[in-house]
């Protein structure tokens, strides 16, 4: 019966059968960031390459999404997140950043990167420009790629990874919508100066450029001043999507949850995205979320063991010969310049491997040419173990 009602069909079906329809040419020479570098290595391997907190996530948070799976709170709900959760955001960043929004202009998304997506869709067309500060993380350039946006990176100052303010304005053209900053930076851990974010805002207003500030690692900040969102300068707020979340600061990386908030305008696009897309998180991790933004303990505790293993890791690479540390102003990555080695940076990745210690060769990201980037974010015992191996290969 087969034979009679798809005849042709069957003549041509293994030549069909070994073809597929092109992909979306958008895909094409899309990178994947630090992706190869971010496989787990054997057991055996000193893991130094992952920006995740080396802590459990705080106890009550845990508790209370089981409870809440328990209570049955596994069906849809309002779509950018629980208004009791945006009242939180919102009280949250009045309180540690002194930024003002309302709680209906805020979003919540499965992950910060999840906002980040919504920001570049929101401030840019295919065909328009973004100004990256180079070396920035990763994943900023093949994201905006693929919406059809033109990442147009622009090198920070080399002596401290702080932005060149000349080479900003330099690069900013009819095409220009928007100015990206992540501060503290990964990979490279410089915390802009309060002047520096004004004079980013300043350049945004004189060429009506929109800003998208990633800080993700706002609470990771090692300098003596503060930490300074555009949101908060004057002229900036109605320019400004904030980009923030769970993963860093509450070591929540695998629970997915970020939140994006700005003008009040930009905020409804964002909800047309996320109603478009994923609808919302998974609604019994509201709660979680929410009751997170008071665990001040504990991120003050992940905070003081953080600055140990950054004294730990600057001391240990400072002592190897051929590597230079920078500051380590904030987040938890130490960006290393290994060009006195005589190596490439890939070289060295790969040398780095070979002696059971992975790390992230920063040539993978424009910019970041001749240096590594390492997470300090892993126990002290791992960061101990690693510098010894570093030094048996280099000393």
């Amino acid at each position: 019966m087969i034979k009679t009602v798809f005849p042709n069909i069957l003549k041509t079906a293994p030549h069909s059968l070994a073809s597929m329809p092109r992909i979306a040419s958008r895909y094409d020479g899309l990178g994947v960031g630090f992706a190869p570098y971010l496989q787990p290595p054997g057991p055996e391997v000193v893991r130094w390459t992952v920006g995740e907190p080396g802590f459990d996530t705080p106890k009550e948070i845990i508790e209370m999404a089981i409870a809440e799976l328990e209570a049955g709170n596994t069906k849809y709900t309002r779509g950018p997140g629980a208004m009791n959760l945006c009242q939180e955001v919102a009280n949250y960043l009045a309180q540690h950043h002194g930024i003002n929004v309302n709680a209906e202009d805020v979003v919540i998304t499965p992950g910060a990167k999840q906002a980040l997506l919504y920001s570049f869709m929101i401030t840019t067309m295919p065909g328009d420009e973004a100004i990256l500060l180079a070396p920035s993380w990763a994943s900023y350039e093949p994201m905006l790629e693929l919406i059809g946006a033109v990442p147009v990176h622009v090198p920070v100052r080399r002596d401290n990874f702080h932005p060149d303010m000349d080479a900003i304005r330099a690069a900013i053209n009819e095409k220009t919508k928007m100015i990206l900053i992540n501060s503290p930076s990964n990979p490279t851990g410089a915390v802009f100066t309060p002047d520096e974010i004004s004079e980013i805002v300043n350049i945004a207003v004189e060429h009506d450029l929109w800003i998208v500030s990633d800080e993700i690692y706002a609470r990771l900040n090692w300098t003596d001043y503060p930490h300074v969102s555009p949101a908060t300068i004057p002229g900036g707020a109605e320019r400004t999507l904030i980009v923030n979340g769970w993963s860093k600061s509450w070591a929540m990386t695998g629970m997915r949850i970020g939140f994006l908030t700005g003008p009040s305008d930009a905020m409804k696009a964002a909800v047309k995205t996320q109603a478009n897309s994923a609808s919302h998180i998974p609604t019994f991790l509201m709660e979680s979320a929410r009751i997170a933004l008071s665990c001040d303990d504990a991120v003050e505790y992940f905070n003081s063991e953080y600055l140990k293993r950054r004294a730990i890791i600057t001391k240990g690479l400072s002592e190897i010969p051929g590597l230079r540390v920078g500051d380590c102003e904030g987040a938890f990555y130490a960006f290393v310049d290994i060009t006195d080695t005589g190596m490439t940076d890939t070289e060295f990745a790969d040398g780095a491997l070979a002696a059971g210690v992975q790390l992230i060769p920063a040539s993978l990201i424009a910019g970041g040419e001749g240096f590594i980037r390492i997470s300090y974010a892993a126990d002290e015992e791992v960061i101990h173990e690693g510098l010894r191996r570093l030094k048996a290969w280099l000393c």
